[in-house]
């Protein structure tokens, strides 16, 4: 492939991926909780890999994947993964709020895992922190427009 070095190529962010332990779980809190839009719906059971974004967006999307041995993915790997997961300090997405204190306190009334309460960070951004049910790092900052 060659590519034009004056003009780079328009590209998008389409999806992310983030893993789930529990696809029932994790489509109650992207769709019920966050009230992302289910876009796609594939596989069975655990081995599901379901797709959101948010309302508006449909060239954004996240897909929700099990992690499961093989591929080259060993038993003790899968182990370490689901450990570090499950801390919140492997996979995460950083969202964006018009209202972050309704959305805060929305997530907390829904019992959303709390890690981080709506605050003002010295870097110039308020912004919250929460967990999906696989542990999945959620952070929320407050949309400037």
């Amino acid at each position: 492939m060659t590519t034009n070095a004056e003009t780079p190529p328009a590209l998008t962010i389409h999806s992310s991926f983030l893993p789930h332990t529990d696809a029932e779980a994790s489509l109650a809190f992207y769709r019920d909780v966050l009230g992302f839009e289910v876009r796609l719906d594939v596989g069975g059971g655990q081995m599901r890999w379901i797709t959101v974004g948010p309302a508006g967006q449909p060239d954004t999307a996240i897909v929700l994947h099990p992690l499961f041995e093989g591929n080259g993915v060993t038993a003790e790997e899968n182990a370490t993964l689901q450990a570090i997961i499950a801390k919140g300090s492997y996979f995460g997405v950083n969202l964006a709020a018009t209202d972050l204190d309704a959305t805060f306190a929305a997530l907390e009334a829904a019992g959303a895992d709390i890690v981080q309460e709506p605050i003002d960070q010295d870097y110039g951004l308020r912004d919250c922190a929460v967990r999906d049910p696989a542990g999945n790092m959620i952070r929320i900052q407050q949309n400037p427009a």
